[in-house]
């Protein structure tokens, strides 16, 4: 992606995100207030029809706009230079210390590692970790070797793999490169005022969360696994789960899940999962929320793939205009879901 392919409606959404990952890309001109400013500008939002959109400040400036005083678009400082210097050495080296990346850049590595989160979002070992995981995962979807694929990736050992998503993303290296086969998935099916709640759980967490459908459609889903009835020790658990199906605003944080998917699929449903109950965003605005606005049409495809509705929320996501839009279980399913969050 090239900042001349994004179009202005993705200009807008990255400038509503205030994705600091575009400065640089573009400028925002707001014709009304007569000035120019970055991105990710921390000002109040314009109104769209005030708003034009250029390629750099040269620009801005040719067309009568007059720098941000607060965001400062015309200038790169020193300390954001630090930090994309920093970028493209972890890119190459992703073992590099924060010792080093501080002397790279001339600062305490405190005060670096202050700067790169607040410019980043990630620590700086964070940023170099899940560069390490999407290599990986990305090379075990491609079918490579396990061993190969984690060492190619940066890797000092397959432990190092297993102890970063130990927790968060459920399913080991070879469990990726085999379909989940080996695993064993309790499941029972709910009554609950949306209609038969079908969830299933691996030892790790939930695994499965969907309506109206049986063991038949969860063989479908993991044909590689076994299913049994879940027992007695599953009982808390699904417990927990059918309470938030019934009020989707308590807090799902604190379930365990086991997740399968891609890079780019576990990237989208991490993002579903910090949209707030009771608020929406539109296909396009998730793609902007993962640093890819063009990407809408995929994220969809993503948000279709997923496995846990609910706790992974991609009821929350609509269609440009607002209109509510598709859902694997029916749209009466998601408005209801929305109306009770406040959203419908």
């Amino acid at each position: 992606m090239t900042p001349q392919t994004l179009s202005d409606d993705e200009r807008w959404q990255i400038a509503m995100a205030k994705d600091r990952r575009f400065d640089g890309a573009f400028v925002t001109g707001v014709h009304s207030t007569g000035i120019y400013c970055r991105p990710s500008c921390p000002a109040r939002a314009p109104l769209r029809k005030n708003v034009r959109f250029y390629l750099d400040a040269s620009a801005a400036e040719a067309a009568g706009l007059r720098a941000c005083k607060r965001c400062s678009p015309n200038t790169q400082s020193a300390e954001e230079a630090c930090v994309m210097a920093a970028i493209a050495a972890i890119r190459a080296d992703g073992r590099m210390t924060l010792d080093q990346l501080a002397d790279l850049t001339g600062y305490s590595p405190t005060h670096f590692q202050r700067l790169f989160k607040r410019t980043v979002g990630l620590s700086p070992a964070a940023f170099a970790r899940a560069l390490r995981e999407e290599k990986a995962r990305e090379a075990l979807e491609g079918g490579a070797n396990v061993t190969d694929a984690l060492y190619q990736a940066g890797y000092s050992a397959p432990s190092r793999f297993y102890e970063d998503t130990k927790g968060r993303l459920g399913m080991q290296a070879s469990d990726w490169c085999d379909g989940g086969k080996g695993v064993r998935i309790h499941w029972s099916v709910i009554d609950t005022s949306l209609g038969a709640m079908l969830v299933a759980a691996t030892d790790k967490g939930v695994c499965c969360l969907s309506f109206n459908e049986a063991e038949e459609e969860l063989r479908a889903r993991f044909p590689k696994a076994g299913l049994v009835q879940a027992g007695e020790q599953f009982k808390a658990l699904f417990k927990r789960v059918t309470a938030i199906v019934e009020d989707p605003t308590l807090d799902s944080a604190n379930i365990p899940l086991d997740v399968k998917g891609t890079a780019f699929q576990q990237r989208c449903w991490e993002a579903l999962r910090r949209i707030p109950a009771g608020e929406t965003r539109s296909y396009g605005e998730q793609a902007a929320m993962l640093g890819n606005p063009k990407a809408s049409r995929a994220v969809g495809s993503a948000n279709g793939a997923n496995n846990i509705a609910v706790l992974i929320p991609c009821h929350r996501v609509v269609q440009a205009d607002g209109s509510i839009g598709g859902y694997a279980y029916g749209p009466e399913i998601k408005a209801e879901l929305l109306k009770r969050e406040g959203e419908g």
